[in-house]
């Protein structure tokens, strides 16, 4: 196992401050600084940047963060425990790293970072695709990060880079690919986390687009697309009932047949079925 920095190994600090990984809080470690480092280097240039990260455990990806050049990173640590090893990467990169305890849920990172912000985070599990939806709907786009680097279970990577007509493609798809370029950076088998989880890993990296790729109401995109999914196997005509009123003539206007299913639709062609909706609460 290699080092990037004069910080002891990773094994060494997890049992110095007794850091056992909890399966209630999500914690899988990567302990090789080599690896973290290459997760490190998946947004390109961190020379100066500002990074937000979250569960950064004994902080071996904070430590190939800041040895990457970032200039400033805002760590986010749910575990008491680990806030002493943090404290001892702040000191070895002095006023560079500020960490934080608390729920990453419930903490701004406005109020401590300036924009563009890359997020660089092997999420916690448990929290993960939530944190994810939250940064891909903000009320501004384009939003404050200007990329995301994260680490997931691979069927979670798989459904957020998924196309139209696959088993994998749904609401994250959506989501994820009307506002952003998504790609799985990196693939990683169980045994390169303590413990090893059940599943292998993926890290993906998301690029926010200047706009959206068709014009649509977040809100109501949302809502469609969720709706559409909720019963995936069913025609449009069925699972969309939930919207009331002439459900065939919204999906005629957006040149949607009523038969089709939810797996088979476009981002195109559900950016056309929001607005539909839109047209016709408006009117």
């Amino acid at each position: 196992m290699g080092t990037i920095d004069n910080l002891p190994p990773l094994r060494e600090v997890i049992a110095t401050h007794g850091l056992a990984a909890k399966k209630s809080l999500g914690q899988n470690f990567l302990l090789d600084l080599n690896l973290t480092a290459r997760i490190a280097r998946v947004p390109g240039d961190l020379t100066g940047a500002s990074v937000l990260e979250i569960g950064p455990g004994p902080g071996g990806l904070t430590r190939g963060l800041l040895a990457e050049g970032a200039g400033r990173v805002l760590a986010i640590e749910k575990d008491a425990r680990c806030l002493p090893a943090l404290a001892e990467v702040a000191a070895a990169y002095p006023g560079r790293l500020e960490v934080i305890g608390g729920d990453a849920l419930d903490v701004d990172p406005l109020a401590h970072l300036s924009p563009p912000i890359h997020v660089v985070a092997n999420l916690p599990y448990n929290v993960g695709t939530e944190l994810l939806v939250r940064w891909l709907t903000p009320e501004v786009w384009p939003p404050y990060w200007s990329s995301l680097t994260l680490m997931f279970q691979q069927e979670v990577a798989e459904r957020i880079v998924a196309e139209p007509g696959s088993k994998a493609y749904g609401r994250l798809a959506v989501l994820a690919q009307w506002r952003a370029e998504a790609r799985i950076a990196l693939r990683l088998p169980p045994d390169a986390f303590t413990p090893p989880p059940k599943v292998h890993s993926a890290v993906v990296h998301l690029r926010p687009l200047p706009a959206p790729r068709y014009p649509a109401d977040p809100e109501m995109l949302s809502k469609v697309v969720a709706m559409a999914f909720n019963q995936r196997r069913k025609m449009l005509r069925a699972a969309l009932k939930g919207l009331g009123g002439d459900v065939e003539g919204l999906l005629a206007a957006a040149g949607i047949a009523p038969t089709e299913r939810a797996e088979r639709v476009s981002i195109e062609g559900f950016a056309a079925l929001a607005r539909a909706l839109a047209a016709r609460q408006g009117g």
